[in-house]
């Protein structure tokens, strides 16, 4: 059943797509030159707006992850921490209950 949530979400996700490049063929330019205002700037693209929408959501993607998985890394050191203590733990714990002889059950005595 997730499954099929899943190409629902994801056949929207790419009409959605569809129509923005549909809507949005026009040519644009996007300059990364800050000090020239001609079109004839130093470092510029001129590409069709849909595909300049979605690369920089792409980017802005890949930012965000990269910065989430930066700002988790103490968690996850905390976790390889408290793992490799866990399983310093399970193998001290076997040891000593292999180590320990088996007692026998108290014998009854009968009165």
């Amino acid at each position: 059943m997730i499954r099929f949530f899943k190409y629902v979400i994801l056949a929207v996700v790419a009409t959605l797509l569809l129509l923005l490049a549909f809507a949005n063929r026009q040519i644009v330019t996007v300059s990364f030159d800050p000090f020239s205002a001609s079109d004839d700037a130093a470092f510029a693209i001129s590409a069709p707006l849909f595909e300049v929408v979605v690369v920089f959501a792409m980017l802005g993607v890949v930012a965000g992850a990269s910065a989430t998985w930066f700002a988790q890394g103490r968690y996850r050191r905390a976790a390889r921490r408290h793992r490799a203590e866990a399983d310093r733990l399970r193998a001290e714990s076997d040891a000593l209950k292999a180590a320990q002889p088996r007692a026998s059950a108290p014998a009854l005595t009968g009165r």
